[in-house]
């Protein structure tokens, strides 16, 4: 990894998303489902398959909310990563850098909703897990 590269992947506070995400080359090419890793106000790192050259765009498309999410991004820098690679992706509009943030908090909400109901035999509704994670939980999502 370049020093540039090194440098773009520090430019913002990542946070771990896990969130399922599709991505597909804008140029060709079928959606593959992927896990996020991070995601932070420039964009998103994910693992992947296969390489995907710096400066290449793709789609990634969030298909859990609704409506579904839908963005442009650019390869920012890729790094080996056990049998797979890491790939960072820059957000071609911040609005969607945004948004994608926003996706990210309520896919956290609804897992923290079913791990309620899980260990504690709480059943909340959405609203309710949204309150309890916010005052637990929404001081560890710094954002503009």
């Amino acid at each position: 990894m370049t020093q540039t590269q090194s440098t773009a992947r520090r430019a913002f506070i990542r946070h771990t998303a896990g969130v399922p995400i599709a991505v597909a080359r804008v140029d060709g090419g079928a959606a593959r489902a992927r896990q996020s890793v991070n995601v932070s106000e420039g964009g998103l790192s994910f693992l992947s398959d296969d390489e995907i050259p710096i400066g290449t765009v793709i789609e990634v498309r969030i298909d859990t909310v609704d409506p579904p999410f839908k963005a442009h991004g650019r390869v920012v820098w890729t790094m080996p990563e056990g049998e797979c690679w890491c790939l960072g992706v820059q957000f071609l509009d911040a609005a969607d850098a945004f948004r994608v943030r926003m996706v990210e908090q309520v896919c956290a909400i609804d897992r923290y909703r079913q791990q309620v109901e899980t260990d504690e035999g709480r059943a909340l509704t959405p609203a309710e897990a949204a309150q309890e994670w916010i005052g637990k939980y929404a001081g560890r999502f710094p954002g503009k």
